[in-house]
């Protein structure tokens, strides 16, 4: 039922033009024999990780994996259209995305493994604004961004998403920011950590669901809303390891 509602959402907006932040340009995918070898071993071990994930869930079959390396193969020459060269020594900022690409992932599970409705929705999804905040490598290097932006390496998510979490977190939870910042580490850290996971090993499977079905239906700002609920609702295990 979710992924019918939110492919249904998406389509609907990506039609409109008043909804549709950036220009989707004209892609066909690649062949569908894509093999897992294809991919770094960063993706490798994360295509692992998702299959079994998937598996658990009783979400995937027994052919998912190559699925998934076709979907993920094609976001990245998908996206890759719409990236400027940068000279630079910086990891992040080589021509693929350093990570992995968990927010394909994740739909691709919502989509109980089916290849061609995952990239036909994220294609459609990535003329959206929430695009930029839930799908980490979709700003990779972009034309989209300020020159300044991308030579920096900093993602709109730590500069915006993150950035706003502090800003709330000193108002809304002046106890759990003291303790943040007696330990010498920020807020900010952790939250860009649990967005470039899309929450994976942090939440239940129905929550992570919940997490991107709200910031598309909703807005980006939501995003921002999430962190700071699950920082109130970790306030007092968090107050516990500071005075411990």
């Amino acid at each position: 039922v979710l992924a019918e509602l939110i492919e249904k959402f998406v389509s609907h907006l990506s039609e409109s033009r008043t909804d549709c932040y950036f220009s989707s340009g004209n892609y066909k995918a690649m062949d569908a024999d894509v093999k897992k070898e294809n991919l770094s071993s960063v993706q490798q071990l994360g295509v692992e990780m998702t299959v079994r994930y998937g598996k658990y869930l009783n979400l995937l079959k027994e052919d998912a994996e190559n699925g998934l390396c076709f979907v993920l193969m094609n976001c990245e020459e998908f996206l890759k259209q719409q990236q400027r060269t940068v000279v630079s020594s910086l990891c992040c900022l080589q021509e693929h995305y350093a990570g992995y690409d968990w927010f394909a992932s994740s739909i691709f599970l919502i989509m109980s493994g089916d290849r061609e409705k995952t990239l036909t929705f994220l294609q459609q999804f990535s003329r959206l604004l929430v695009s930029a905040f839930l799908w980490l490598p979709r700003l990779h290097l972009s034309m989209h961004l300020p020159v300044a932006a991308v030579e920096y390496g900093i993602h709109p998510v730590y500069s915006c998403s993150a950035h706003h979490v502090e800003m709330l977190l000193k108002a809304e939870l002046p106890l759990v920011c003291s303790a943040f910042h007696m330990s010498g580490f920020t807020p900010s850290q952790i939250c860009l950590q649990w967005i470039t996971q899309c929450f994976w090993n942090y939440m239940d499977w129905s929550e992570i669901c919940h997490y991107i079905a709200i910031c598309i239906f909703l807005g980006s700002d939501y995003q921002i809303y999430m962190c700071i609920s699950v920082f109130r609702h970790l306030q007092q295990d968090i107050l516990k390891h500071t005075e411990a």
